[in-house]
């Protein structure tokens, strides 16, 4: 992934809603680059979501509709867990 791609994804990590922020941008800043490209892919689709469901799924308060998104959740709730 180019820096350009990888500048626009860090950038849309930014949702304005403090608790997905602390999750998603240093995800983003951190870990993106050594996922493998299809994990690349479904962080960046799951990017596409409504911060309301982001929040519930990355909350575990719903598990999202599509199935192919909740190890990307898992993995950002993981590294999470490693600041803490």
């Amino acid at each position: 992934m180019n820096t350009i791609d990888r500048n626009r994804v860090v950038w849309h990590s930014r949702r304005g809603m403090l608790e997905l922020d602390l999750l998603l941008e240093p995800f983003a800043r951190e870990c993106f680059d050594q996922l493998p490209r299809e994990q690349q892919l479904l962080y960046q689709e799951l990017l596409t979501c409504e911060d309301q469901d982001l929040y519930r799924w990355l909350l575990q308060q719903e598990d999202p509709p599509d199935a192919r998104l909740k190890p990307v959740i898992q993995l950002i709730l993981a590294k999470a867990g490693e600041a803490d």
